[in-house]
């Protein structure tokens, strides 16, 4: 008998707890996508339509009705194995995960550039880099055992992890890049949250981030780590606590710096974090949905002007958290934060390797070496989506 297969969306319940640090925080997504095949238990084939949306309130949940045999749950709280519908333009089949746990690296270059084509249409890089971070920032370098250590393996695919209060809107971005999955089944979901993440910083104008992929993702929910492992925004003591959350995925004071600096990308929005102003003279007209308060003013910029704005202090328009200010009253944070206010190319170089190592944490690789993807092509690239352009700030 044929499975028969359906897919709901439901909606999230909002989220209003303090946001994190470090990029750990809340942004915003331009659009989303929701997902509805039609099927039919005595048709041979099913078919997958795609609609989309201006709207970023609504989670992407799939619930299967199945008859015999059974079929795993996706985004629900199940203990069984996950089993990944593989979704083509035929229609959508039974087939599992891909035979290889390592990622196809023609899929990823595949991947790679629908991604860029999504932010170009959507500006939606600083939530893309977020989803990277999230999925990989729970990592606990005191825990050997995989999963349970945590870290850049998928789980953050799964309703109970997207439900973490860090986690807030953060399903707009998963179902941003939930179709780029469908068309590329090849690649794990660990991958392309990563693969995401460094291609949102490049097109943004950021440094070509040293990456590799390669990533397995865990299988079921109750794989996924508890709440509570990625920082807050606002805590009592922000150096400690910066400390405490990155001294713990065994990044340093250096690495803590140079990451808080992607923070020249995006806003914070206070229906999810609690933090920021509804909208500033930065934000109201946009790109993407309107609203929030940056941290810069050309928001979709990757460069540092994230710690002259900070060191300034000038403009009130422009966010500065107390895991932000804290930067250039701690001691040592200082010594680097002063340095990449002043020298871009030293920031550059010492975000690029931060970023790498950030997503790696925590990951199990087929093959133990990983991937390397290139661009591998000599013919002459397309002239590239500069997404500064589209930065609202200009009186």
């Amino acid at each position: 008998m044929a499975e028969r297969l359906a897919l709901t969306l439901s909606p999230l319940p909002s989220q209003s707890s303090p946001a994190m640090a470090s990029f750990f925080g809340t942004h915003a997504a331009a659009a989303s996508s929701s997902i509805v095949p039609n099927t039919s238990a005595a048709a041979p084939s099913t078919r997958l339509t795609f609609s989309s949306s201006s709207s970023s309130t609504s989670l992407a949940s799939l619930r299967f009705l199945r008859s015999s045999p059974p079929v795993s749950h996706l985004f629900l709280n199940s203990k069984k194995r996950l089993l990944v519908p593989l979704v083509s333009k035929r229609g959508l089949s039974a087939a599992v995960t891909p035979k290889c746990a390592a990622s196809d690296p023609d899929q990823l270059k595949g991947a790679r550039e629908d991604i860029k084509a999504i932010l170009k249409a959507n500006f939606c890089h600083p939530i893309l880099v977020r989803l990277g971070w999230h999925d990989a920032g729970t990592y606990n370098k005191n825990i050997q055992e995989w999963p349970q250590r945590g870290g850049a393996n998928g789980s953050l695919r799964f309703e109970i992890e997207l439900k973490h209060a860090a986690n807030a809107g953060l399903v707009n971005a998963l179902k941003l890049i939930q179709p780029i999955k469908d068309k590329y089944p090849g690649v794990t979901y660990a991958d392309l949250f990563q693969l995401a993440s460094a291609t949102a910083i490049e097109e943004a104008g950021g440094p070509k981030i040293p990456m590799k992929y390669g990533r397995v993702d865990v299988t079921a929910p109750t794989d996924c780590p508890e709440e509570g492992r990625l920082p807050d925004a606002g805590p009592p003591s922000p150096a400690d606590h910066l400390r405490e959350v990155f001294y713990r995925m065994g990044l340093s004071d250096k690495e803590i710096v140079a990451l808080s600096g992607a923070h020249t990308l995006g806003r914070s929005r206070p229906e999810r974090s609690g933090w920021g102003k509804s909208e500033t003279k930065y934000t109201k007209d946009g790109p993407g949905a309107p609203g929030g308060q940056s941290w810069t003013v050309q928001w979709l910029k990757f460069d540092n002007s994230y710690f002259k704005d900070i060191k300034q202090r000038r403009d009130e328009d422009l966010l500065v958290l107390p895991t932000d200010a804290v930067l250039f009253e701690d001691p040592s944070f200082k010594v680097y934060a002063e340095k990449y206010a002043e020298d871009q190319e030293a920031f550059f170089k010492d975000y690029a390797e931060a970023h790498a190592k950030l997503s790696n944490l925590g990951a199990k690789f087929d093959p133990a070496e990983g991937i390397v993807i290139n661009d591998g092509s000599s013919e002459s690239a397309p002239e590239k989506f500069v997404a500064s352009k589209y930065s609202s700030g200009k009186d």
